[in-house]
């Protein structure tokens, strides 16, 4: 696909997604969402979600082409970004969204769609959707209150709210603070690179399970947990791992992020 709004990097395994439309601070249009689609659901390895450097990570929704829709305009419209940020959640690698600046609106989504978020200590995040007469549509009103509680996401999503980086931090939002953005996306790398040293049919399998059994009461996500385990059991990665621990040596896994 041609990329027009976003850049890809890949090195070392690892592929750098940035959200490029500084005219607009990043704002996700239809073709920024579509493209996001291609590019995710054609991952082969770890991936870094970021925006061009400026004031925003990602500003939101694309208001332009928003304030022009008819409502089954925008019912299509929010189908789409939630497809983005199902399949950024569903996807077999792991993905670290990278803050730096304002992530408001679909911008906070995408970074709640992540397996997990660092951000510079600029950063602010917020779902100001009601000020503009909408609410969030990306799967904003699930996410956020999976991670910060029904309480403190009411609040969040009723008021409009803006969290700086240090509350963000605190409330569950973000997992690491950086001073800048190129010690954030170094973070980032190392992390990935050491989470790549694993077995990566054991860590799609974490992701799925996790997923799975998000929400769900302890006796259905043992169930959903006991089936990854058997599946576990099933692959090349499972008996390269233990051979290597019982001979003494480095496993040599496959890099093949598929179960």
């Amino acid at each position: 696909m041609d990329y027009r709004t976003l850049g890809t990097e890949t090195r070392d395994g690892i592929t750098t997604v940035t959200v490029t439309r500084p005219e607009a601070r990043n704002a996700l249009s239809r073709r920024t969402l579509t493209e996001l689609l291609h590019v995710v659901g054609g991952a082969t390895g770890p991936l870094i979600l970021t925006g061009a450097p400026g004031p925003a990570f990602v500003a939101g929704a694309d208001i332009r082409e928003m304030a022009r829709m008819t409502p089954e305009e925008g019912e299509e419209f929010g189908r789409l970004g939630q497809a983005v940020t199902s399949l950024l959640e569903s996807v077999r690698v792991p993905v670290i969204a990278c803050v730096d600046g304002y992530a408001f609106g679909g911008g906070c989504e995408l970074a709640l769609a992540c397996d997990f978020v660092y951000a510079t200590e600029k950063s602010v995040f917020g779902q100001p959707e009601v000020t503009l007469g909408l609410i969030p549509g990306f799967g904003g009103c699930v996410r956020l209150q999976q991670q910060v509680g029904p309480a403190r996401a009411r609040e969040l999503i009723y008021s409009g709210r803006r969290v700086d980086a240090a509350e963000a931090q605190r409330i569950g939002l973000v997992n690491e603070l950086f001073p800048d953005r190129d010690a954030m996306l170094t973070a980032a790398r190392h992390t990935l690179t050491a989470i790549g040293r694993n077995s990566p049919s054991a860590v799609s399998l974490c992701k799925a399970t996790i997923n799975a059994a998000r929400g769900q009461d302890v006796r259905t996500g043992l169930l959903a947990e006991l089936a990854a385990f058997r599946q576990a059991f099933t692959t090349p990665d499972r008996h390269e791992g233990t051979a290597a621990f019982l001979a003494k040596r480095e496993p040599a896994f496959s890099r093949h992020w598929e179960v």
